[in-house]
Order: C-alpha cells, then structure tokens, then sequence
C-alpha cells in the first residue's frame, strides 16, 4: 500500500555557491556527459559534508527553511525584495531505501522551493524548476539505490526573481517521499465534481487516472467510496480498467448522493472519496480525497450566489509571509493566520499572485472561505501552462475556489497580445475544470484593455473611477473588485504621516495616489450591487514592497507579525453583524496635552456617543460603512464609546490613560499545541501598568528564553526595526512583542521566559500535549 513520508528532516544546508574549476582534461568532461553526471561537487553522490573546511560549513535544518529571513536588512539592497541579499544555496540530505522498496514506485513531492531549483539524485540530474510558486514530483525509482544509502541534493538558485515582494530563499514548504505500487492513482489522479439534480439529489461524477509503472500491462479494479465527516460511507461505485504498461489510463464512474449537507461560508461541510485499487481483490493503494457540494454562480446584475444565496465577497489579498519565519511558514501559522482573518469578517481570499501552499487551501477550505486561485505568470508557454495545470490538477477539488485567476496586473492585458494569451489560457482552463469562471487582474487602463474581452468575469484592480463605464461597456458580464484600497497604516502610530520614520498614521486614508480608503471603496462596491465583492490589499502586511527604514508594505489589517491593527476593526465593522464598536486612538498620550486630538469610532451599529470622564461629547450616526468622529481635547483620563441599535446600547468599548509599565505579561495566541517536532508555538508579550491594565505604548526592551523544550526561531514588534528576526532581545514597540517558538517531539511543559530592567519578569507554561509524527523519512 501508498506510504507518504515527510521528508522534512535531517537536511544539510550550505549558504553560498560552491565554485568548481573547469577540468583540464578529456575524462572529466566525458563522465559529465552521462546519467551521473555529477561525480564532483555537492550534487555528487560521494561528496563528503563533514570534511570540508571552515569555506564550505554545512549545518543540520529542517523544512519548511528560509534562509534568507536571519539576516540583517540592509539599505543597499533591493526595497521591493525586503533589502535582504539573495544568494544561492545547496541542500542535501542521506536517506535510505530497504530491499523491499525495489519493486515499488519512488516519487519525491517538492510542495515548493524558492525561487529556481535544480534536483539531482545519486548525482543524476533529474528535474529543473523555474517557478518558486509552484509544486513538482521526481520519480526516483530508476536510479534508487536499494539497501545502501541515497543521496538528494538541491541547488537554489535565489537570484532570479519572480516578483516584486520579499521572495524568501530554499526549501520553504514541505517535501514528500511516497512508495507505491508500480500500479497507483496518479497524483493529484482523482477528481470530483458534484452536479446538484432536482429533489435533494446530487450526482457526483468521479474520474480517477491510474498509471501503470510496471513492464506489463494490468487490470484493476478502482473502488471509490464517498464519506462524511464521520466517516460514514454513503455512496460507492467500483470499476474495472485496464491500464497499458507504462502508461495512464482513465476511469470514470458515478454516484448519486441524497440531502448532503453543503459546503457554505458559515457552514463549510467537507465530505472525501475513499479511492482503493484492487488486484484480484486486494487493496494495493488507496488515497483520499476532499469536496463539498455546493453551487456557485456569478450574475452580470446581482453578483455571486453560493448555493443560491446572495454572498457578497468580502476579500483580502495574501502573500505566503509571516515575519517571524519569512517564507518557511509552519501549518499552524497558515491556519491561524486565516482565522484570524475570518474573526474580522473575511470570507474570501485571494492567493496573491501564485497558487498558496496546500495547508494554506486546506484550511480555507475548513474555515470557509471564498477563493480566487492564481497562477504566478500570464503566459501561455509550456512552462506557463504546466504551472497552470499544476494550480487546476490539485485545487480543482477545492469546494473554496471559485474562480481561476490567469494574471495580476499585466501590461500585455491592454493589447491584442494579452487577449491571445487570455484565449488560450482560459481555453487550457476548461480542460481541467469547466464549473468556475476564469478572470484576471487587470489594472492598465481596465475599461480599453483587449484582455478584457475574454474574460468571463471581469476583474479590476483599483481604478474605481473606471467601473461605471466597464459596466456601460460589458452589461452582460459580472465584475468584481480583484483588488483595493492599500491603505497604509501603521499598528500603534497616532501622529501624521512620517516617512523619516516609515509610518502611516493609523486612521483610515488614502495612502500613495491612487488609492482609495477602505470606507470609501466599501460604499462603493456595496452601492454596485453588480460587483461580486472586493479583494482589499492587502489581509496581512508583508515584507518587501516598501521604503526605508520601513521594513514591510504597511497594507494590511493585520500587521506583519499577526497583530490586529485599527483597521482590523474597521473591516469588521463593515464585514460583521454582531454589535460592536472600536475607538482609535488609545489614550496614553503624553506630551500632546491640550491638544485636539481626531477620536474614531469604528461601528456596526446605528449610532455611537462618545464620553471622556463620565461627560458625553455627542453622539453620531455614521451610516452605513460610516464611522464616529470628534476632536477631543486630550487630558490624561477615560474615553468610552457606546453602540446603539434601536435606541437600546448593544456594544461599548473603553480607553483609558494608564499607569507607566510595571510588569511584563505573556499569552499564547494559539491553544493545542503539539510535540509532533513540527508544531510552533505563538506567543505575544504585553506590559501592564500597576493596576494590571495592559500599556499600548510600552517599549522596553525584553529578552526571552525558553527550556529545552522549545526553541525560539523569531521575534517581531516594530516594521522598522532591522535587528534580525532570530535575536532573542526585542525593543518593544506599541505595547507588543510577537515571539515564535518551535516544539521539538518531546511532550511537557515549554516556559517561556521574558524580561526586562526596571519590570517584573514573565513566565508563560504551555502544555505540549503528545503527538506522533507525520510518518516521515
């Protein structure tokens, strides 16, 4: 039977290139012009990490790895990549083959390695990839060697770049190593695509492509079985195929399901196919294979319906980026980032501008989000359209996708060469996966461009101004807002704009020209009711895209280490229903006495009054998608705002001037933590004042620890501070600290220690609960 094994320990990495000299003569250059081409270097299969000196240090990682995160930025390199210095790496790890894998299919899944990789094995060239966004499998079962051991080896080629954001460097999302019989479901090999019929009644069509590795060509029988969540079978359906040596084969079959429960944003149901191949009936490889059923349907007049109901797209755009790990993002953090996404009101995503790693599309799955699926480049060469396929092969069972996304703001989308590229692409769509629309990105000139001809839903990046007359110009085609706003503000900062010290003042505004802020833009997405919804740029902040001494674009409702900002708030406000109410600014204030200073509410509810002391300052009714505004002459003391819905107070909120900081406090952010040598724990350190109220503008600096149990990888508070991310003493800034912490496999208590001069010093216990390992290699 399949075994999936986690390749993502015990890796051997160098930073750098390792030069080789030019061979003088004949021989050398011969042996390279064979299979093992490598006899020499760190692709080779004899090469010796532990002997090469003090210029080729080779040290022990583990995946997810980015290596380009631990240094410290530099105002000489590149501002759009971070001012991070890209340079190239090898990777190399041992691994060991039994006997009793000879007869079996060997395959390598790189799930993503940034940004071009080169992959040998026992020093046989075997893939090249030049997309870092992009998945890739290596059979290996020709040039294995079996009870002796292996060698893999990765070159990462980090200085051609594939975008304008930070990039990160290596081996960032998880490798696989599967073991098959030579007869085996393909990857990505089974596809389901639920048909609602009449009466409660779905059909579910499933096609699953077979290969056949062996020397002789075989029939089998596919049995597929559809589960609940339960694990309750409630449909099969079993086949027989004959499959051609060497060769792939399709099988098609049809179940009927009655009254499942659908997949929805608030109700996100997920059933599997259970798909076994049978020889003279006994199992030799089973995979499983996650859907929902649900309906999805774009309308030119009234925007997008989900199982027949309205659903407004209330979006934000999202690169793969966590500041305290960079690219190499561990699976809690993808889940966790996108919860806290979904707390806001969020209920669509999308993957800017490549297809997300899969934890990432699982849990927007779980979670229930709306998905726009993007490939990384606007191109209909083979390489483009192999990307392509990889993005539909693996995200067409996705219940969260609705719609497939060709490009981001291409220029070739304004000529007759973008709407030939746009042609073929969508028609190479409709091969995989002919239930969703294909759109794209289009920000050039957006009601001339010719790409805009082909799409079958328009989407428009910024440009608001241009939608009534996009709509004049196409009447019968839905529209949605692929992406806006970018609006630049800073977690913590209520002064004016200051770009000596790189930060946005926190109150919603336009930010850059050609922006529009976020209250603005929702009023006028939501008075369209042809617009399917908006995707904000952007959900999180990220680094890269940004001016020093700033470290990050300041584009985010949640800052780059995870911390809500003001305009977390905001978006809430507009996205939820349950009552609620945000002031903006806190209320530490020193120095700015008698000063007037702007009091913002955010607000869900009809009307807001605002008290300082115990004195009513008036009360407002913002609107919809409005907010609550004074100016208030600044004195040390209390603000308190109170929400109200039919003249009855549903929601209040209070700030008050605190006492200086007295005492460090920590909490994790992220409960359940495991000792599966994977897991990473999130944990944020705050200042109380004497009372135990928590000081928003605290900055003193911490130093943290932890026992053996865990080892802290990251540490975050300030977008500009530029001291690298793996330093355990952090300046606080704005009364937080974020910290990342990496359990290893042994269950226990992990402390975390914080302290600091002149405060009381913290301690946080974190259980980690047993766990096995992934099965891994």
């Amino acid at each position: 039977m399949r075994e999936k094994l986690l390749f993502d320990f015990g890796w051997l990495f160098h930073e750098g290139d390792i030069p080789a000299p030019e061979p003088k003569d004949k021989m050398p250059m011969y042996f390279h012009a064979k299979t093992e081409r490598m006899l020499d270097g760190p692709a080779a299969y004899g090469y010796d990490e532990r002997h090469r000196g003090r210029a080729e240090r080779w040290e022990s990682v583990d995946l997810p790895h980015d290596y380009i995160i631990t240094q410290r930025p530099s105002r000489e390199n590149n501002n759009t990549l971070g001012y991070f210095e890209y340079r190239n790496a090898w990777y190399r790890k041992h691994f060991r083959l039994e006997e009793s894998d000879r007869e079996r299919r060997l395959t390598l899944f790189f799930e993503g390695v940034a940004t071009h990789a080169t992959v040998y094995v026992n020093g046989c060239l075997m893939a090249r990839n030049f997309c870092g966004y992009t998945s890739f499998e290596i059979d290996i079962t020709d040039i294995a060697r079996f009870g002796a051991d292996n060698v893999v080896a990765v070159y990462v080629d980090a200085t051609d770049h594939e975008g304008w954001w930070y990039e990160g460097a290596g081996i960032y999302r998880h490798v696989w190593l599967t073991k098959t019989d030579r007869v085996a479901v393909d990857l990505w090999g089974v596809y389901v695509n639920p048909l609602r019929q009449s009466g409660g009644v779905w059909q579910v069509p499933v096609e699953t492509t077979v290969r056949n590795d062996g020397q002789e060509t075989e029939t089998v029988a596919v049995e597929s079985v559809i589960v609940d969540a339960s694990g309750r079978e409630i449909a099969s359906a079993t086949g027989e195929i004959t499959v051609p040596r060497r060769d792939k084969a399709v099988l098609s079959h049809t179940m009927m399901v009655e009254n499942p429960a659908l997949w929805d944003t608030e109700h996100p149901n997920l059933y599997a196919v259970r798909t076994r191949i049978l020889r003279l009936g006994e199992p030799i490889d089973e995979v499983v294979t996650r859907f929902g059923f649900r309906t999805i349907r774009f309308d030119a007049d009234q925007g997008f319906f989900l199982n027949d109901r309205a659903v407004k797209l209330k979006g934000v755009c999202c690169h793969q980026d966590y500041g305290l790990t960079g690219k190499a993002m561990p699976d809690r953090v993808h889940r966790y980032r996108l919860r806290r996404l979904r707390e806001m009101g969020a209920n669509a995503y999308r993957a800017a501008h490549y297809p997300p790693a899969e934890a990432t599309m699982d849990a927007l799955d779980e979670l229930g989000f709306l998905v726009m699926d993007e490939t990384r480049w606007f191109e209909s060469t083979r390489d483009g359209l192999d990307q392509l396929a990889m993005m539909l092969r693996r995200d067409r069972n996705h219940p969260s996708v609705i719609l497939w996304s060709i490009g981001n703001e291409e220029p070739l989308h304004l000529n007759e060469q973008g709407k030939r590229i746009a042609q073929t692409m969508t028609a190479f769509i409709k091969r995989y996966d002919d239930t969703r629309p294909v759109t794209s990105a289009v920000s050039n000139k957006p009601a001339e461009a010719a790409a805009m001809d082909v799409l079958e839903v328009l989407g428009v990046n910024y440009n608001l101004h241009t939608y009534d007359a996009i709509r004049e110009r196409f009447p019968d085609r839905p529209f949605v807002a692929a992406e806006c706003c970018a609006v630049g503000t800073t977690r913590g900062w209520y002064f004016d704009d200051n770009p000596e010290r790189g930060y946005f003042k926190a109150w919603d505004h336009p930010v850059g020209g050609f922006a529009v802020d976020r209250e603005h833009t929702w009023k006028h997405v939501t008075a369209r009711p042809w617009v399917a919804g908006e995707f904000q740029w952007a959900g999180i902040e990220h680094r890269g895209e940004t001016v020093w001494p700033r470290l990050c674009s300041q584009s985010g409702a949640l800052d780059l280490f995870l911390q809500p900002k003001d305009a977390y708030y905001q978006n809430k406000s507009h996205w939820t229903e349950e009552p609620m109410v945000h002031i903006l600014p806190h209320w530490n204030l020193a120095g700015r006495e008698g000063e007037a200073i702007p009091v913002w509410v955010y607000t869900n509810c009809e009307e807001v009054e605002l008290w300082q002391d115990g004195r009513s300052l008036g009360t407002v009714r913002p609107g919809l998608y409005g907010h609550g505004e004074w100016q208030v002459i600044y004195t040390p003391g209390c603000l308190r705002a109170e929400g109200r819905i039919g003249g009855r107070a549903v929601a209040d909120e209070e700030v008050r001037t605190t006492g200086p900081a007295a005492a460090l406090g920590l909490r994790l952010e992220d409960g359940g933590i495991r000792a599966d040598g994977e897991d990473i724990a999130i944990v944020t350190c705050y200042c109380v004042d004497a009372d135990g109220n928590p000081v928003p503008d605290a900055s003193p600096l911490v130093s943290f620890d932890t026992n053996d149990l865990g080892r802290i990888v990251g540490t975050g508070s300030d977008v500009c501070d530029h001291t690298p991310v793996p330093n355990l003493d952090r300046r606080m800034r704005a009364g937080l600290i974020s910290v990342a912490i990496k359990v290893g496999d042994r269950p226990g208590k992990l402390r975390v220690y914080a302290r600091s001069e002149g405060l009381l010093a913290a301690r946080l216990d974190i259980d980690v609960a047993p766990a096995p390992r992934r099965p891994f290699l």
